[in-house]
């Protein structure tokens, strides 16, 4: 058995001497493990470090089994990632998500929703919304996916305000208007309606939106937490778009 194909390396362990178990990232096959030998040597260990692109060739007796890699470099990211807090902590949280979905399961447009955002994390502010729109990517092809197009109650496509906590669907300004306190606020960058550029603001109220359906529904019935990453993601997202005002507040005396 054998095929070939671009991959983002997601990580890799140690085994043996001098080899390594790859973790990749892939169009048609989703996430792939295979062995690299002598990936621990000093032309590998560069080429395989998580958010590189890299041409795979796998090979196997049987498709079931891991199999090996043969492993040349495409786009090199490596050390662009590990310039910002952000990056360095966005690539491992997106790691942990792709880890939620079922090996060798593919996932096309979250391969290519991987390559943008890992060419965008040095940016906190398009960083944060990407990385908020790869989770409800990520949710939605576990099965559990947030209706935010139209109001639950009325149908309606204008006004959208609210979240619902039980069902995951938008709800209007006056539908959701007497429970607007037990409700999540819709971020406006998520908005069909008013489509404006995230800010710190719309992207905390994102965070604790996907962050609650992520834990509900996919990390709490498997006995999970979320990824120490995410929770670095988040707080470097949020500390760079903090208002001018609250960083000046926040000085010695």
């Amino acid at each position: 058995m054998q095929w070939q194909g671009r991959a983002i390396i997601l990580g890799v362990r140690r085994h043996g001497e001098t080899s390594v178990i790859a973790e990749v990232m892939t169009p048609e096959r989703g996430r792939h493990l295979g062995m690299v030998r002598s990936g621990r040597s000093r032309t590998m260990q560069p080429v395989l470090q998580p958010g590189n692109e890299v041409e795979v060739t796998w090979r196997a007796r049987l498709d079931e089994h891991m199999g090996e890699f043969r492993v040349e470099p495409l786009t090199l990211r490596a050390a662009r990632l590990m310039e910002t807090a952000t990056a360095v902590y966005g690539v491992q949280a997106m790691g942990a998500l792709l880890r939620l979905l079922p090996e060798r399961d593919p996932h096309p447009h979250l391969f290519e929703a991987l390559e943008v955002i890992l060419d965008n994390l040095h940016n906190p502010a398009d960083a944060g919304e990407l990385f908020i729109r790869f989770e409800l990517a990520v949710l939605n092809d576990l099965g559990f996916g947030l209706d935010l197009s139209e109001c639950a109650a009325t149908g309606s496509r204008a006004d959208l305000a609210y979240v619902s906590p039980k069902s995951g669907r938008a709800v209007s300004r006056g539908a959701g208007a007497p429970w607007a306190d037990k409700m999540f606020a819709l971020p406006s960058f998520l908005s069909m309606e008013r489509r404006q550029a995230a800010d710190f603001d719309s992207l905390a109220e994102a965070f604790r939106l996907t962050g609650f359906f992520l834990h509900r529904h996919v990390y709490e019935p498997r006995g999970m937490e979320a990824s120490t990453a995410r929770e670095g993601f988040v707080q470097a997202a949020l500390k760079a778009l903090k208002p001018a005002a609250s960083k000046l507040d926040e000085l010695p005396a």
